[in-house]
């Protein structure tokens, strides 16, 4: 194989219409040097004629560490007692914002896990607080919810939500999760799409049973229902989750797997993740030049940062809230392009790209 046989190969996914699933599997399982970065390459060539050249910032505040949930690699699983968990009030929440506003940032994305305390109104009324303090789009992401919850937010000022949808299958999706159905989190996607939200999605890679056909699956997806956001990053076992010791995701897989979604996806915003940054060192760089265009600074007071534990081993836990965003400056600097400030909205629909309906289904 050849950099000439992955350019054939690309140019079979690159064209008008849906990816082709099979074309995908045989990119992803490439592995000669000069294959890989011909993927990359092209990725990033696309990145910079839909996104340009700017990295937008999103500060990120994690407030809630409770879960309900038992997903099997997520160290804030409700199983998990060994972890101590907790709550940010709405005034430690507002000066997180706040310091997220006086770095320049026009993005916060308000995080947790599926806490069932997390009260509708009260969440909608920090959203207007937030809303009429800053000039800055507001992003949420605290798990599934019912209909009534996300149309709540919506009208109270929230642009932006993200939910990860795992895995496009079935049947891997119900492997990585107790009592939980794919269906369940379609319903939610679609409501979101149709209440106007910017949508975000995403997946892990390398979890337990994951092929390059579930990728390739997970990419046709994106593509098909034409996602605002895309969050890939790779699974990182967890020692108090069922998957602790299993072998985790490889840099190489997740950085094609970006890349070929940001080649069939065009105009979706890719974070460079912060899984990406926790892998022995940090692969963020790497990430940028495959096609993202995001990083995603954290504003989480330091007091609670160490205890949002979804991974172990991630980046930047001890140091102040927000310090890490002057890191950044240097690190896309150092790849030659520069930091965006602006809100960073969805492009969707700003290029000639035929946009489907949006009601997600899978391919």
């Amino acid at each position: 194989m050849s950099a000439a046989d992955a350019r054939r190969a690309l140019a079979a996914i690159a064209g008008p219409g849906l990816p082709d699933t099979g074309a995908l599997e045989d990119l992803l399982g490439r592995h000669e040097p000069s294959e890989v970065a011909e993927i990359l390459e092209t990725a990033d060539r696309v990145r910079h004629q839909y996104m340009g050249d700017g990295v937008l910032l999103r500060g990120i505040v994690e407030f809630s560490s409770f879960c309900a949930n038992t997903c099997f690699y997520c160290g804030l699983h409700g199983g998990n007692g060994a972890l101590e968990r907790y709550r940010m009030n709405g005034a430690e929440i507002l000066e997180a914002v706040d310091h997220v506003a006086r770095q320049g940032i026009r993005t916060v994305v308000l995080q947790s896990g599926e806490d069932a305390l997390i009260d509708t109104d009260w969440l909608a009324g920090l959203v207007r607080q937030i809303r009429g303090r800053h000039d800055m789009a507001v992003t949420l992401s605290v798990g599934e919810r019912p209909r009534e919850d996300f149309a709540r937010w919506r009208e109270a000022g929230a642009d932006r939500y993200l939910l990860k949808i795992e895995s496009s299958d079935p049947d891997l999706y119900a492997s990585l999760h107790e009592r939980r159905a794919l269906e369940s989190r379609l319903r939610c996607v679609r409501d979101l799409f149709d209440l106007g939200y910017q949508v975000g999605s995403g997946v892990m890679v390398g979890v337990p049973g994951q092929t390059g056909r579930h990728l390739a699956q997970d990419i046709r997806y994106f593509a098909q229902n034409d996602f605002d956001m895309i969050g890939i990053g790779p699974f990182i076992p967890h020692p108090q989750t069922r998957l602790a010791g299993r072998t985790p995701g490889t840099v190489e897989m997740t950085l094609k797997t970006v890349a070929l979604t940001r080649i069939c996806t065009r105009t979706a915003h890719l974070p460079a993740t912060t899984a990406l940054g926790s892998m022995g060192k940090d692969y963020r760089a790497d990430g940028l030049k495959a096609g993202a265009n995001v990083l995603m600074p954290n504003f989480t007071p330091v007091r609670y940062k160490k205890l949002y534990e979804i991974y172990p081993g991630k980046r930047c836990i001890s140091e102040p809230a927000g310090a890490c965003a002057f890191c950044m400056e240097g690190m896309v600097a150092g790849i030659g392009r520069s930091i965006d400030y602006s809100r960073g909205d969805s492009l969707k629909g700003r290029f000639s790209m035929s946009r489907p309906p949006r009601a997600p289904a899978l391919p």
